[in-house]
């Protein structure tokens, strides 16, 4: 599994910060575990509310973290599934939208994170979502980095 050797963080305050949550639609198995993950982590870092927002795919989520970025959020959680086909769709929307969010990110100094799942199979995705029997939570994973993130760009201004 990818996780291994992942950093053991803990938690630090993010109460103040203006934190969505990005979701494609599609995979609602997978998607509802990611999002789980992500609002946990948010709550481990005392974020309450976080706004849940949702998209119709992993396409679409770099125009809808750049609006977020734009309304003035601090901290856009991007989740997403893409499972490879047999076509080379698969290779378009995961470039389009990795590449989508690295712009949302460096364009407006907000912290992405990255939560797109990009897998050969329905298992991988499955493996990664943080659902019971999942080895890896990434939606969790995802929220935690970003608002570590946010906490250190903050020490650098």
């Amino acid at each position: 599994m990818a996780g291994h050797g992942a950093p053991t963080t803990e938690p630090v305050d993010c109460s103040d910060l203006r934190v969505a949550i990005l979701a494609a639609s599609w995979h609602t198995q997978v998607m509802d575990g990611l999002v789980a993950g992500a609002q946990r982590a948010c709550a481990d870092f005392g974020v309450v509310e976080p706004r849940l927002v949702r998209v119709p795919g992993a396409f679409e989520l770099p125009v809808a973290a750049d609006a977020l970025a734009r309304a003035g959020y601090d901290v856009v959680v991007a989740l997403g599934v893409v499972i490879r086909g047999g076509t080379p769709h698969f290779d378009y929307v995961c470039s389009a939208a990795t590449d989508g969010l690295t712009r949302v990110a460096l364009d407006h100094a907000t912290p992405v994170g990255f939560g797109l799942l990009t897998c050969d199979t329905e298992q991988q995705a499955l493996d990664r979502a943080g659902l019971p029997g999942s080895v890896e939570d990434k939606g969790h994973e995802a929220a935690s980095a970003a608002l570590l993130t946010a906490r250190t760009l903050a020490t650098l201004a």
